[in-house]
């Protein structure tokens, strides 16, 4: 940053000024030098060598001007697509003009600082769940042996299984908690169809009568990512009592449909809050939604519930087409 201040770059104004000054300048200067040369080696001659003088020239403006803002607008572009997409690139060493540099410098700075912001958040997310993990597993493991005793009472043990339980339950909270955060990081750029992903979905959700629409529609999200993403909405249908889910895809935008009861009036603005399930006692976390969301924030997607008559109805926009 300091170093593209201390370098001397021409203003926007200057090149752009100089350019259409450059070309006027030649014009008139053809002008009249094709009145003095020609009565001296002709007009045919006199043309053909000013036509030779004039697009020298031109090609050295032309060349300035890529050189101070085609070059640097494309490469700064191309380090700003790379960047979105999670992809190791170098940043431009070539700024152009003045407005271009503090243009680069502020991108640069902004790439930076959502990098560290990424970086910060798996890291708190790890820290989180290593620290936490030692002792849930420690209490787990003392509830255990607690449990094999025998002079324990009726309501001992019922309190024992309360433990046993929460502790289980924190462990899934954990783990759910550093699946969101590995689910923002940007890995998942690609494309993919509901064709591709059948045979896995339909697997893993015996239970679930799966119906496919528009299977080989193209959706721009690697199978890895839409695949997270629709294991959640597949889980969650069924742990809220659906039997059907049905799945549309359409150009830029896929609809995941169920059966089931749906979403209250009054938890239709909590669902994609961390932590918020009405499906606790069916092992639910309350994070299934949020990792969906926060998966295709990432991508410049994003989710969300729409009405419908029967079950629920959730819409996913990818912004990627």
């Amino acid at each position: 940053m300091a170093g593209l201040r201390r370098k001397w770059r021409p203003s926007l104004g200057f090149v752009l000024g100089g350019g259409l000054a450059g070309t006027l300048a030649l014009s008139l200067l053809g002008l009249i030098a094709l009145r003095y040369l020609a009565p001296e080696i002709g007009f045919r001659n006199a043309a053909a060598l000013l036509t030779g003088l004039i697009g020298l020239a031109t090609g050295v403006l032309g060349y300035l001007l890529v050189r101070l803002l085609l070059r640097p607008i494309s490469a700064l572009a191309a380090y700003s697509m790379a960047v979105d997409r999670g992809q190791p690139a170098d940043p431009p060493d070539h700024y152009g003009t003045q407005e271009l540099s503090r243009l680069a410098g502020s991108v640069l700075g902004m790439a930076e600082t959502l990098q560290r912001r990424e970086v910060s958040i798996r890291s708190f997310a790890d820290h989180v769940t290593h620290e936490l993990k030692t002792p849930v597993t420690a209490i787990r493991a003392a509830g255990e042996l607690l449990e094999e005793a025998d002079t324990l009472s009726d309501q001992d043990r019922a309190l024992l299984q309360q433990i046993l339980g929460a502790s289980d339950q924190m462990q899934t909270q954990l783990s759910a908690l550093n699946s969101v955060a590995a689910a923002r990081v940007t890995e998942h750029h690609g494309v993919t169809t509901l064709k591709d992903l059948a045979g896995d979905l339909r697997a893993s959700f015996p239970d679930l009568e799966v119906e496919f629409e528009s299977v080989s529609q193209h959706l721009p999200l690697a199978d890895t990512g839409l695949s997270v993403v629709l294991q959640q909405l597949l889980d969650n249908a069924r742990r809220h009592g659906a039997q059907r889910v049905t799945l549309s895809a359409a150009p830029g935008r896929l609809i995941v449909q169920d059966n089931g009861p749906g979403v209250s009036k009054g938890n239709r603005d909590r669902i994609f809050t961390p932590f918020f399930t009405t499906a606790r006692e069916k092992g639910g976390t309350g994070m299934g939604l949020t990792i969906a969301a926060s998966l295709l924030s990432a991508q410049g997607g994003r989710i969300s519930l729409v009405p419908s008559d029967v079950g629920a109805r959730f819409e996913i926009l990818f912004s990627r087409t």
